[in-house]
């Protein structure tokens, strides 16, 4: 009875072991196996020691069976489980590689673009190497390179300034003052009144004027009343009239009459200033002098001759560049230009033909058909400005003014 118990107890032993050991193969693979094939070991040795006999032999027999079988299972389970873990180990280590790989490429993007961002750097505009349309009357340009007087030393500066000069009168071959008169006095006097309005209507208005006070004395004693009336087509018609009475009335009285071939003495007459002293010393004498008027102000500032605003100073300025031989002729080119081609508001750019020489060049039309409708006097087929021009003025198609209420 003892011995049938006992191997009851061994084998129930024996089989509870097997079983514990295929439940922890299952959760923990390979190294629960092998804790639970060395507790069965343990289990199964106990057994056999406590039974005897055919019991004992048949619960070991028992034992190395279900240990086999429990083997046989519990091998491929734990190849499983080892395979799976390296699997998701592979795949772990592939995913980190991919995000490493994508953080290279996006960094390698982030420092490229900006390049491609990069806007191109605008061109600035350049002036055609000649003139680009056909003007009557004007000569082409020659070709130069554009000039850029940023940086240009003095050297570059004085060449630039008579190389548009000498385009210039090739342009204008026939320019002269565009005032009508006769003498001296008919050339202080109209000078005067062309003060805030166009040489035009000091033409148109001129001629009554002279045929009723032709002297300075007829002027010096002449009703200002009667005067205002005939000169107020030339606006400022009340400050004119003081001005050419008072003068008139200097001439006879420290002039005997005549005018003054003297700078310093022409300023002293009322009314007049460098720029009228210089009109009329230039082409009533021919003695040379720049005229600074507005055109002339501003297109010596345009093409960088000089920064300054005052007449004197510009006029000093600019006649350094200059032998004093060029100064009259100079004055009319640059005025002519400045009345036909180059205006204050509307230059037309595209049909100048010193554009190449211009570093403003842009500031106006281009276009050189838009640009030829903004051309004035001859140039753009009108009259010009004197109702008695010079003869190679007429000769070279220039049209004379009509005269004041002609339509």
């Amino acid at each position: 009875m003892k011995k049938s118990s006992a191997s009851k107890k061994t084998a129930a032993n024996t089989e509870t072991g097997a079983n514990t050991e295929t439940g922890a193969n299952t959760e923990t693979g390979a190294n629960t196996e092998t804790g639970a094939r060395t507790e069965t070991a343990a289990n199964t040795g106990k057994a056999a020691s406590a039974g005897a006999g055919s019991g004992g032999k048949a619960a070991a027999k028992k034992t190395s069976a279900a240990k086999k079988a429990g083997a046989a299972k519990k091998t491929p389970a734990a190849t499983k489980a080892a395979t799976g873990q390296r699997s998701a180990a592979g795949q772990k280590t592939a995913r980190k590689t991919a995000a490493k790989k994508a953080a290279a490429k996006k960094t390698a993007v982030k420092k490229a673009a900006p390049l491609k961002r990069q806007a191109p750097a605008k061109k600035p505009a350049v002036a055609p190497k000649k003139a680009t349309v056909a003007v009557k009357g004007v000569a082409p340009a020659k070709t130069v390179t554009p000039a850029s007087p940023r940086g240009e030393s003095r050297t570059a500066l004085v060449r630039r300034a008579r190389r548009i000069n000498r385009e210039l009168a090739e342009v204008y071959p026939y320019a002269h003052p565009e005032l009508d008169f006769e003498n001296p006095f008919q050339l202080v006097v109209a000078t005067v009144l062309s003060a805030q309005t166009t040489d035009l209507r000091v033409n148109q208005t001129t001629p009554a004027l002279f045929a009723k006070y032709p002297t300075p004395e007829d002027l010096a004693a002449a009703v200002p009343e009667e005067v205002e009336e005939i000169l107020r087509p030339t606006g400022f018609f009340r400050a004119k009239t003081r001005s050419v009475i008072g003068l008139s009335k200097a001439l006879v009285e420290d002039f005997g009459g005549e005018v003054p071939g003297r700078l310093e003495d022409l300023v002293k007459l009322p009314g007049v200033g460098r720029k009228t002293a210089f009109v009329v010393l230039g082409n009533a004498y021919g003695r040379p002098g720049i005229t600074v008027d507005t055109h002339f102000q501003r297109l010596v500032r345009r093409w960088r001759w000089t920064e300054e605003t005052d007449p004197d100073k510009i006029e000093a300025a600019v006649g350094a560049l200059f032998p004093k031989s060029d100064w009259t002729d100079l004055s009319h080119h640059v005025i002519w230009h400045g009345r036909r081609i180059c205006h204050a508001r509307k230059p037309a750019c595209g049909a100048c033909p010193i554009a190449p020489l211009c570093p403003a060049y842009g500031e106006g039309e281009t276009d050189p058909e838009k640009a030829k409708k903004l051309l004035k006097y001859e140039k753009g087929g009108f009259p010009g400005q004197r109702l008695k021009p010079p003869q190679a003025y007429l000769d070279a198609g220039g049209k004379p003014a009509p005269p004041l209420g002609a339509g």
